[in-house]
């Protein structure tokens, strides 16, 4: 399983996104199976609804609907680790779709990401030391 961000889900439809050939060239890896959080479907839907139209964030949800990308639900008990992180990050700063794909990360076991943010990932680290391996960047 790859883990998926906001970016790269709305770069691999926006044709005019500097992103968008590496999100193209990146879409095989779907073979292995892409997953995401809830919060980073919030923002995508928002985002894509918003610059694209509302069939795109739609079209989106009928790929989770379908099982094509997974949702990842953040457990209860690491809920309380997010402000945490947030704080850790300040700088940056983390929003909640980040912080929720850093859990993600552990839950998985490695940090291969498919984002266009590659200030914020390269930053970022998945218990606390080891850093995100991002595929689009090296597409």
């Amino acid at each position: 399983m790859i883990a998926v961000d906001t970016g790269f889900l709305y770069a691999l439809l926006d044709k005019r996104d500097a992103w968008h050939a590496r999100a193209v060239v990146a879409a095989p890896t779907a073979q292995e199976g892409w997953v995401t959080t809830w919060p980073v479907l919030t923002e995508a839907t928002h985002l894509m609804a918003r610059r694209l139209g509302s069939r795109f964030a739609q079209a989106l949800m009928d790929e989770v609907a379908d099982g094509a990308l997974l949702a990842w639900d953040v457990p209860k008990d690491q809920v309380a680790r997010i402000p945490a992180m947030m704080q850790r990050y300040t700088s940056l700063p983390m929003d909640l779709a980040d912080a929720s794909l850093i859990l993600l990360a552990e839950h998985l076991g490695h940090g291969r990401i498919l984002t266009t943010d590659e200030r914020d990932f390269g930053s970022y680290r998945w218990k606390s030391r080891k850093p995100f391996h991002n595929l689009l960047a090296h597409e």
